[in-house]
């Protein structure tokens, strides 16, 4: 009895080291944990292998493969297409304007000396002046000294050779130093040294910067004001990329600036600039135009309306287009029923449709709605993955109404 008992014992006790046994084979066969001998000199793909910067149009196609649907998945899913042909282009191209300061018409005050800038009459960003009207009083001890040695050879002067030549040359020196005309004059009538020279504004216009304040000490790098003439400003067009080529120096714009209380008028584009706009991916064009109203500030926003030469070309809708940023591709329903991936070069864009400047032909029909779920379909299919209505296998037979052959399930 207790030979039996013992057994019993032992049988019950191998019975849960069994099942453990056969539980951990399965998952070795399965490739599972814990085990992971399967996997553990396999060299980690992402790591290994360095993604490529950029995705041109053969990683495309090899991330994406052609669709097949039924009829009635097209019409379930809203797949609509469109027939690739000519359009005559002859809407006017669309660009944000702004209003900035002719940089030929901007000057920066500075002093030829070295001193104080003791008074400043002009101190208001904002503030308009006028040609020869003055700004500030500065004191200078080179000034000052340049004065006393041209009066002294203005009384040695006294017509004869010699001393006309040091006169001279003592009257050029405070004309190089800063000194008007009219301020020389004015010691030669007095006979007396000015203590503060004064800064005269050089052209008409208004203060756009501040830079001292009064009392500071000054050297010919300071910049003492910043005068720009606004009686002729530029607009500043930020031009698509894609409808740059399409303009040159010369072309007409219609610009409006409705804050401003003017008309819309029309400018001719001065200057097409050579560089892009990577934030906004733009190109700039300048226009310079008259502003002798004043309507137009630096800063103001508005629109302008470019015209440019009537030409056909091939046109899809926009939502056709699937942009990755690095390429553009659309979806082809070709003969065969499938939807084909192919990538495009786009070029102007419109409000409701795109240039294609290379990868469509004429009479060839192009996805213009569903096209987002052909694409996650495509790539899904390039990775192996299954079909519509499949449940991600890639089954032999499919009807028109989704289901699978229950012919062949119920045989087997």
């Amino acid at each position: 009895m207790t030979d039996i008992r013992r057994q019993t014992l032992l049988a019950s006790a191998l019975i849960p080291v069994g099942l453990l046994a056969v539980m951990l084979y399965i998952q070795d066969q399965r490739q599972g944990w814990p085990f992971s001998r399967h996997t553990a000199h396999t060299p980690a793909v992402s790591q290994a292998a360095p993604q490529p910067a950029g995705e041109s149009a053969s990683d495309l196609l090899s991330a994406r493969a052609p669709v097949d649907m039924s009829a009635r998945q097209i019409e379930m899913l809203g797949v609509q297409t469109e027939l690739v042909d000519t359009q005559r282009l002859d809407d006017p191209m669309r660009a944000v304007a702004t209003v900035v300061a002719d940089e030929s018409r901007v000057i920066h005050v500075h002093t030829r000396v070295s001193g104080w800038l003791e008074e400043l009459y002009v101190n208001t960003t904002g503030q308009q002046v006028r040609a020869g009207q003055p700004l500030g009083g500065v004191f200078s001890q080179e000034l000052y000294s340049s004065q006393s040695e041209y009066l002294s050879a203005l009384r040695r002067a006294a017509g004869s050779g010699p001393a006309s030549a040091v006169l001279n040359a003592a009257r050029t020196r405070l004309t190089l130093l800063g000194m008007s005309d009219a301020e020389i004059a004015r010691i030669e009538d007095t006979g007396e040294v000015r203590r503060l020279v004064t800064i005269a504004a050089p052209i008409n216009g208004v203060v756009l910067n501040r830079g001292v304040t009064q009392g500071t000490a000054i050297d010919p790098s300071t910049e003492i004001l910043t005068i720009a003439d606004l009686s002729r400003v530029w607009v500043i067009a930020e031009v698509a990329e894609g409808d740059a080529a399409h303009l040159s120096t010369g072309s007409t714009a219609t610009l409006s600036f409705p804050t401003s209380g003017r008309e819309p008028f029309t400018a001719d584009v001065e200057f097409v600039y050579l560089t892009l706009t990577e934030r906004t991916r733009t190109v700039r064009v300048r226009m310079s135009v008259p502003n002798t109203d004043g309507r137009l500030r630096p800063g103001m926003y508005g629109s302008g309306q470019f015209q440019v030469a009537t030409r056909d070309a091939l046109t899809v809708k926009r939502d056709a287009v699937i942009d990755t940023g690095q390429t553009q591709h659309v979806f082809v329903h070709t003969p065969e029923n499938l939807f084909e991936p192919r990538p495009v070069r786009i070029g102007a864009r419109f409000a409701d449709r795109v240039e294609i400047l290379d990868g469509l032909e004429i009479g060839e029909h192009v996805v213009t709605s569903g096209v987002f779920l052909i694409d996650s379909e495509s790539r899904l299919r390039a990775s192996g993955g299954g079909h519509f209505g499949h449940g991600g296998q890639s089954g032999p037979a499919q009807d028109e109404t989704g289901r699978a052959g229950e012919h062949d399930e119920h045989s087997h």
